[in-house]
């Protein structure tokens, strides 16, 4: 897709959006109403949101609004939703839909902005819904996932040529392609790039603007609970988790609420009790609204940062793995194709496991087998049964849970294929670059170096049960575990109860 990071358009030279967070991926042709006329058609703007599923701290949204107001143009806000997208079950779709339902809410009641939702294919139905508008601008989020990125390939050669299509990096601090034109080693290659471009780039948001000239009234009324009740019925295998409440509100509560806020109540602690797996309370939380952009990590960042002076271990140490982190795993998936296959690995990372590929195994298990955890291993059946009833995984867990597959099953593409499956069917916030990052670090070695070789693992990376007996205390774990899946079975079965009864 061809692309440019300057602006090229006059529409954005005078843009509140820091421009190089705007990509101009298709420059559209003005139409003119008669041939003697000097004046262009031009026609409204719609943001196509399917990333930054928020309101607020929207650089994407902002920017759609201000285009608008300098074309004197309406601005809508579209989104297309797919049939379980890459395998997303009532626990992601339920999350999702019940944000958007409050996104849906806010832009209407508070905007005065439109909000269109639609069903199937979005190469089908946004250049549709575009020319059904007479759209000028199409405004779209970024996403370095392959799928998307094909389907704005194929919009970009559907659309009319009148309309430009521009694409908004709202999802990370530094946009993707400003940190780095290449694909990055490791976080040691980023981490100075990135740090030298904050002082641009985290800052605070401009305000968003009022909207000049309305959408054209339609009747938009969207169904929601029968589309919530729907879309978890058919994903009902994998249900909806109790603990995490969707949308923007909940979000910024996690973040900075008054009694158990992530900032206000258990910042201090999080550069030593987030490695510990019984300590779930030493995490931010953060992690199912950052996947479902109901909230900026920009504005996480910028609240964080408030209190450096006060507790500079734990801020360091938070902002490491929401700007670092987090943009390495976009820039992978961005730069290296195969961002889910062996093939996607380092080259020492390749011929290491491909040569120990038939190492024998002390275990093999099937897939069905893993996902019921049922091995021999309880502190990995405890991880397993963490992620398939609570929805998360405590990350130290991850890398251990990953790593034994990679010793039960034959082959790595096959170690691969399961971790991602499991991750993406029962994470709340799987299907994410940094869920396909982490896989490809615990598996091959990606973001990492060659260690001592050994069976199965060869230079990857090893890690072992008395490894995590010297970390934290294992049996309080797997017991924590147990408990924790106890009692969702039981709230389970009270919701089933009161539903026949009712």
């Amino acid at each position: 897709m061809a692309t440019s990071t300057t602006a090229v358009s006059s529409l954005i030279e005078s843009t509140s959006v820091q421009l190089g967070r705007i990509r101009v991926l298709k420059q559209g042709i003005q139409q003119f109403d008669e041939p003697q006329s000097s004046s262009p058609k031009v026609g409204p703007v719609v943001y196509w949101m399917f990333r930054d599923q928020r309101v607020r701290d929207n650089w994407a949204l902002i920017h759609a609004v201000d285009q608008a107001n300098r074309l004197n143009v309406p601005v809508a806000v579209a989104f297309n939703l797919f049939d379980q997208f890459l395998g997303a079950k009532a626990r992601q779709l339920g999350f999702m839909l019940r944000g958007l339902q409050q996104v849906h809410r806010e832009i209407e009641d508070t905007l005065q902005i439109p909000f269109f939702l639609f069903q199937g294919e979005a190469i089908d139905t946004i250049p549709s819904f575009l020319k059904e508008c007479g759209a000028s601008l199409l405004v779209t989020d970024f996403s370095p996932l392959r799928q998307v990125r094909a389907w704005k390939e194929e919009i970009t050669k559907r659309v009319l040529d009148c309309v430009s299509i521009h694409e908004v990096d709202a999802h990370n601090i530094v946009p993707m392609w400003v940190a780095s034109n290449k694909l990055e080693y490791g976080a040691r290659t980023i981490r100075g790039k990135i740090n030298n471009l904050l002082p641009d780039y985290l800052i605070e948001f401009p305000t968003l603007k009022t909207q000049i000239k309305n959408w054209d009234a339609t009747n938009r009324f969207i169904d929601w609970g029968t589309l919530i009740e729907n879309a978890t019925s058919k994903g009902a295998e994998v249900p909806e988790i109790g603990w995490c409440e969707p949308g923007e509100v909940a979000a910024r509560e996690t973040l900075m609420g008054n009694k158990n806020g992530f900032l206000t109540a258990r910042l201090k602690n999080y550069s030593t009790d987030r490695n510990n797996p019984l300590k779930p309370n030493g995490l931010s939380g953060l992690s199912p609204y950052l996947h479902f952009g109901q909230i900026s990590a920009q504005r996480c960042a910028l609240e964080a940062r408030k209190l450096r002076k006060v507790n500079p271990q734990a801020v360091d140490a938070f902002l490491e793995e929401l700007i670092v982190r987090r943009e390495l795993s976009d820039n992978f998936c961005y730069y290296q194709p195969h961002y889910d296959s062996l093939q996607g690995a380092w080259e020492w990372a390749r011929v290491t496991l491909v040569a120990h590929a038939l190492d024998k195994r002390e275990h093999i298990y099937t897939k069905e087998q893993l996902e019921k955890g049922q091995t021999a291993d309880p502190l990995w059946n405890a991880s397993q049964l963490e992620m398939v009833h609570h929805g998360k995984m405590h990350g130290f867990m991850r890398m251990y849970w990953a790593k034994k597959i990679l010793e039960w099953t034959s082959s790595p593409q096959e170690t691969l294929e399961i971790a991602i499956y499991l991750n993406d069917k029962y994470s709340i916030d799987g299907r994410d670059p940094n869920g396909y990052v982490g896989c490809m670090w615990s598996i091959c070695g990606v973001h990492d170096q060659g260690w001592k070789e050994r069976p199965v693992f060869g230079k990857i990376r090893y890690m072992n049960y008395a490894g995590c007996k010297r970390k934290f205390d294992v049996d309080g774990y797997i017991a924590y575990v147990k408990r924790l899946v106890g009692n969702t079975k039981k709230r389970k079965a009270e919701t089933l109860l009161d539903s026949k009864v009712s």
